[in-house]
């Protein structure tokens, strides 16, 4: 099944986001190569591809894992997690239409 992972950045993180940026991309490139990985990015702060110091408010990622609690697993265990970049992280299920 899909699920929708959230995560919402905590204020003044962009340094800490730009830190474990490289181990956040190793994990959902073993997503992509393991054909579970729909999409994934960040949400800039701005109206703007490239926000600059302005950072980012977010990230979404929907992927497939075996169940809500492996998802959660999943999302626990991020980088950003562990770094302090979210402050808080949704984890629902998801359905694709399109």
């Amino acid at each position: 099944m899909l699920y929708m992972i959230q995560g919402d950045d905590a204020p003044d993180s962009l340094d800490a986001r730009l830190a474990a940026r490289p181990e956040h991309l190793a994990r959902l490139q073993a997503l992509r190569d393991a054909g579970r990985l729909i999409l994934a990015g960040p949400c800039p702060a701005i109206d703007s591809p490239d926000p600059g110091p302005a950072g980012f408010s977010g990230s979404l990622i929907v992927a497939e894992f075996p169940s809500l609690e492996a998802a959660h697993e999943w999302a626990d265990a991020d980088p950003y997690v562990t770094a302090g970049v979210y402050a808080s992280v949704d984890v629902r299920p998801f359905r694709q239409v399109f």
